[in-house]
């Protein structure tokens, strides 16, 4: 939202501002308007306890009071651009209670503008204190040089005399003609060529500084990217499981390989039937025994779970446009070695584990077990069909969301070990069991038949 600088004529355009005061019906006294000018000597919060404390200034909805003389030849206050509403219960000649008005000013002065009953415009000095930006997500981490991107998140503002600023690194600033639009709730811009990588960015207007959540092209806690060895191994992480999905490299890659899921000419049924072709597996183990994850290790050894209620699992995808998604939950589960291994049940790992070996009893089973479903094609009880525009995105989900339990139900059993994110499953089916599902599952829709994903990776959420 771009905001202009206040001028001379803008403060003339003040005087004209009529009346804002409500008064209560229960009034004993009639309210007189009073001529002359008002002076203010200081501004106080209203809490008696509180009185001798001096406010210089105040958030959005904040009440504060005014303590000077002729107060009540006041009849309109504007803090910035902002008209307050006045309450004539409130205003002696000596003291008036105002609130701040909840609005985002469009100019800012940092001054509060007192109209009077000859129209006169006393400033005063005082500041409006706004919440720094939120920054909570970028629509595609790893776009290419030239694609549109938009971050999204609040109070991004933008004013000629407080420009926002989006900074990579210590060095980079991201070029103001990239910016396509700045609103309050997202900006948009267009990747330059020069974008750093695998750096903080820190998004800044007048208000503060916000550290983004994310990085471009961010590669931290790396779990597959399809391409690169992992160091514990120093071999390529992908399928290890029943199934086989497609990894491969193509004109979709956004770098390298990717994986897919779903294949063309195979739909996904409506009523979300199990189908082998919209399962990956990575199960840890190498059918040793003892079992030491020498060629499939633990994603746990690959990154960093320890502090997990404060991570995310985040993923790039990519729906074609001509492959909706509109039923078939996609769920996401982890599991440890005593829920599921590439390996021989009963066997012990190198940590004392006994394995359970391969199964699909545990992410099926009516055990409690909790996973993430995401169901981006459904809202307030609909579904329809969903695509990314033959584009990729990024999905963030928190692992205090891997909630659920197959059926849609709360989980009643989560983590309690970095040993449970050993393997994960990311399959898509209809999600019930004994006709309990919470979930709808069946829709009169076509079915995807691709969905393709990049780059598994895990974060900090903030």
């Amino acid at each position: 939202m771009k905001i202009k600088n206040i001028t001379w004529s803008f403060m003339i355009a003040l005087t004209a501002v009529g009346s804002g005061f409500t008064s209560c019906a229960d009034q004993p006294d009639k309210f007189e308007l009073a001529s002359g000018t008002p002076t203010v000597y200081y501004i106080r919060p209203v809490d008696v306890a509180s009185k001798d404390s001096l406010v210089t200034s105040a958030s959005l909805q904040s009440t504060i009071c005014l303590v000077g003389d002729n107060l009540k030849s006041i009849k309109g206050i504007l803090f910035n651009d902002q008209a307050a509403v006045l309450n004539t219960s409130y205003i002696t000649d000596h003291t008036l209670i105002v609130s701040v008005p909840n609005e985002i000013p469009s100019v800012v002065t940092d001054k509060m503008y007192m109209i009077t009953a000859s129209n006169d415009t006393i400033p005063y000095d005082f500041q409006v204190t706004i919440s720094a930006p939120s920054v909570v997500s970028m629509s595609n981490e790893w776009a290419k040089a030239g694609e549109e991107v938009t971050i999204t998140g609040d109070y991004f503002l933008d004013y000629d005399n407080y420009p926002l600023e989006i900074k990579v690194g210590k060095d980079y600033t991201l070029p103001r003609e990239a910016i396509t639009s700045i609103e309050k709730t997202k900006i948009t811009f267009t990747m330059p060529e020069d974008m750093p990588q695998h750096e903080d960015i820190v998004v800044s207007d007048k208000y503060g500084s916000t550290n983004a959540p994310f990085q471009y092209m961010d590669n931290r806690g790396m779990l597959f990217d399809f391409d690169t060895p992992n160091s514990v191994t120093n071999e390529v992480l992908g399928n290890s499981g029943w199934h086989d999905r497609i990894i491969q490299s193509d004109d979709t890659s956004l770098s390298g390989n990717y994986m897919q899921i779903g294949n063309t000419g195979v739909t996904m049924p409506a009523n979300g039937k199990w189908n082998d072709e919209f399962s990956f597996e990575y199960w840890a183990g190498n059918w040793a025994n003892p079992e030491t994850y020498a060629s499939h290790p633990r994603l746990c050894d690959v990154a960093d779970f320890s502090d997990w209620t404060n991570k995310s699992l985040k993923f790039e995808m990519l729906i074609p446009a001509d492959a909706g998604w509109g039923a078939g939950p996609m769920q996401i589960i982890f599991g440890s070695p005593s829920q599921i291994s590439l390996g021989n049940a009963g066997v012990v790992d190198v940590n004392g584990v006994t394995l359970a070996g391969c199964n699909n009893t545990w992410f099926h089973a009516q055990n409690g077990w909790g996973r993430a479903i995401y169901m981006p094609w459904y809202s307030n009880s609909s579904a329809s069909l969903y695509d990314t525009g033959d584009k990729w995105v990024t999905v963030t989900i928190p692992l205090s969301d891997f909630n659920l339990e197959f059926d849609g139900n709360s989980a009643t059993k989560s983590f309690s070990s970095i040993n449970d994110f050993s393997s994960l499953n990311i399959f898509l089916i209809k999600g019930a069991y004994n006709d309990k599902s919470v979930l709808l599952t069946e829709w009169n829709v076509h079915q995807l038949s691709r969905l393709i994903i990049f780059v598994l990776c895990l974060i900090n959420k903030s």
